[in-house]
């Protein structure tokens, strides 16, 4: 189940090693979890819970919850957030651990503390911004990041951003952006890293606990702290939630983007914002079918360029449905979805069920912000960026943690800074929602010329960037309004670079130089030269995936220069030339139903997955009259798991609601003093000789 071609990402794995689960030896990579190298090997399932044997295996992937506990040479861990190493002994985790004996007293440490004038939670696109103004200005700083390299999830993004060229690389993958921001930060002297670090709490002395690569704890006392920890995904309920195959965006994109590991055979995906359709297009690439998509409103939420990308490769989308039960004993084996009537309920009669291994679910983000309100609760200097201030795409995130950086300088007293007034603007254009839709024009402009297939505003210029000749024009003050083509006295070249820079490879090149009852159209195509040959004949696509008709391919352009998207030239019916957008290559997979639909009554669905609670012993205690989560918390347990009630909570509020009881009746949970769950020894400084356990 790795991945072996890739038409965007390099794999280099370097020599594998042999580890073992559950007494079968394996192969693994240096690098590669311990959860990458299980699903590496087909498997899912990674042990069973304690209370009633349900299977587990992957949730977040991101070290939140312990969905994906084992037993590793002895000791409980979190396979998504554990490497593996060579040797090791990989046991299910099938009920409750025995911890192993202490083998010697500990020797205790003192426990670290250290001053900083800023400490960034969080190496993502906004903490990455604000160190670098903060490094520019010489300003001490210490940047703590959960994961093994900086970037947060930009390490995950292959497709070019949106954005403003000038402002926040528009136009260049997300994997390059994170590579030249981590460059910047390692460039200035001032800023220190710690990476594999958590932090863990903010403290009532302005102190925040971070552990230190799992092994240490230390004290950070910062003049300023800057939150930019991003966001979580949010959870849903429906049938069979819990089976291992039902998993977030996020976790997708980690074991495919930078595992590289095909998560799945044949996926199905939940929501038709920007992070469902962005996954849906990260599969196809790595060489995931995807049977097909649904969203509950009359349109999916997301881009459009986004939506239209996995239409014109055959993916069916069904806005006006829902999910309502993923099916499979042990693991994800179909789905059930169902229309939905303007009440968002499902109407009888309506449900299909699709065979698939695996479903995404993409239904929103919400902050972790808990840090900041901690922070500001205790009166400490605070800032918060990027997702943890507000939910906007990542191109928004990089500019509110350059603002962000920025503010932190002048409030240390350096008079020299500024922020431009135009930078406030920008970062509300970059956050906005997308606009107004409208049909472009598709008249003949010359012999040759781009056909600019924008039908939505959004904040996006790098074509108008790259035009030699200024012939692509986009409302300078505004970068959301839809780009021009606009020919005065200038005549197209033909030179293909707005074709290879937009991130929604929606502009194609007409031309009819060679044949005007046959123009060659030029397409974008982003799955690998090979996948393509010439003379060969596909499907010519509209822009939302409509056939036009069977064309022959009259060239194959892949260049380095075009930064691995591939140019696919066509021959085409004048008639439709200034309509394709696309070609199709044949989906080689059934995406229909099946003959029946696949109901499940026989569980009730699961509010807590870290306990096992239903949402019929929630729903029960509500209708008694209680209103305070936390003594639901203390009857039920749901809460009391590993996330700290980060993915019920959530939950248990919309339940609330459609038992007709305000929020503002509700008693939210005390929040958890840990961000995730740490071993007690560290915060006495405890150390053994030897054997870590």
């Amino acid at each position: 189940m790795r991945i072996e071609h890739h038409p965007i990402l390099p794999l280099e794995r370097g020599e594998p090693f042999p580890f073992t689960f559950h007494g079968r030896e394996l192969p693994a990579f240096p690098g590669e979890t311990i959860a990458a190298a299980l699903f590496a090997h087909g498997i899912r399932i990674f042990g069973h819970h304690a209370k009633d044997a349900s299977p587990q295996g992957i949730f977040c992937a991101n070290g939140q919850c312990a969905q994906c506990l084992v037993i590793a040479d002895g000791m409980p861990v979190k396979a998504c957030m554990t490497l593996v190493r060579p040797g090791m002994r990989v046991e299910p985790a099938d009920g409750l651990p025995v911890l192993p004996p202490v083998p010697a007293p500990p020797r205790m440490n003192e426990i670290e503390r250290l001053r900083v004038p800023v400490l960034v939670i969080g190496g993502g696109p906004a903490g990455m911004s604000a160190a670098i103004e903060l490094g520019a200005h010489g300003i001490q700083t210490l940047v703590v990041d959960d994961k093994r390299r900086l970037g947060g999830k930009l390490v995950l993004q292959t497709h070019r951003f949106f954005g403003s060229t000038d402002a926040v690389y528009a136009g260049t993958r997300g994997t390059d952006i994170a590579t030249r921001l981590e460059a910047e930060v390692r460039r200035h002297p001032s800023v220190e890293v710690w990476l594999d670090s958590v932090a863990l709490a903010v403290y009532s002395d302005r102190a925040v606990g971070i552990l230190r690569e799992g092994r240490a704890y230390a004290l950070v006392v910062p003049d300023v702290l800057l939150v930019a920890a991003g966001a979580r995904e949010r959870s849903l309920l429906f049938k069979g939630n819990t089976l291992p195959g039902v998993y977030g965006a996020g976790a997708f994109q980690t074991l495919v983007n930078r595992d590289l590991v095909r998560a799945a055979d044949r996926l199905f995906i939940v929501g038709g914002g920007n992070v469902g359709l962005i996954a849906g297009y990260h599969a196809l690439q790595a060489g995931i079918e995807v049977v097909g998509l649904v969203e509950a409103l009359l349109e999916c939420g997301g881009y459009k360029v986004h939506r239209d990308k996995l239409a014109r490769l055959g993916v069916p989308i069904y806005t006006s449905h829902t999910i309502l039960s993923a099916n499979g004993r042990d693991q994800v084996e179909s789905v059930t979805i169902a229309q939905v009537d303007p009440s968002f309920r499902p109407i009888e009669g309506t449900e299909k069920t699709f065979p698939c291994d695996t479903v995404l679910v993409a239904v929103g983000l919400d902050p972790v912000d808990e840090f900041y309100h901690k922070a500001r609760a205790f009166g400490m200097p605070t800032v918060a960026a990027g997702d943890a201030e507000e939910i906007a795409e990542a191109s928004a995130a990089i500019f509110s943690g350059k603002i962000a950086g920025r503010r932190i300088a002048q409030a240390l007293g350096k008079p020299d800074v500024e922020i431009p007034p135009e930078w406030e603007r920008m970062a509300q254009i970059l956050k906005s929602k997308p606009g107004a839709r409208g049909t472009p024009s598709l008249l003949p402009l010359g012999d040759v010329f781009p056909v600019l297939h924008c039908q939505e505003e959004i904040p996006c210029n790098p074509c108008a960037s790259v035009c030699p000749q200024g012939l692509i024009r986009i409302d300078p003050h505004d970068i959301r309004r839809r780009p021009e083509y606009v020919a005065e006295g200038k005549a197209c070249l033909g030179c293909e670079r707005c074709v290879v820079v937009c991130p929604g490879l929606a502009i194609t090149l007409v031309d009819f130089r060679r044949d005007r009852g046959a123009p060659t159209v030029t397409v974008p195509f982003e799955f690998g030269g090979e996948s393509v040959r010439e003379g060969e004949r596909v499907t010519a696509v509209g822009i939302s995936g409509e056939a036009l008709a069977e064309v022959v391919v009259t060239g194959v352009r892949a260049i380095a220069r075009n930064d691995r998207t591939v140019l696919v030239k066509l021959s085409v019916p004048a008639a439709v030339a200034t309509r394709v957008a696309g070609i199709r290559l044949g989906s080689g997979w059934s995406t229909d139903a099946l003959p029946e639909a696949v109901m499940r009554f026989d569980d009730d669905e699961i509010l807590c997955r870290c306990e096992r609670v239903t949402v019929g012993e929630v729903r029960a205690l509500i209708r008694q009259g209680v209103r305070d989560m936390n003594e639901i918390k203390a009857v039920t347990r749901a809460g009391m798991g590993a996330c700290g009630g980060k993915t019920c909570g959530p939950l248990m509020k919309r339940l609330f609601r459609e038992e007709g009881v305000p929020l503002s009746e509700v008693r939210d949970y005390v929040p958890r003093p840990l961000f995730v769950e740490t071993p007690l020894r560290l915060f006495a400084g405890a150390e053994h000789d030897g054997d870590a356990r």
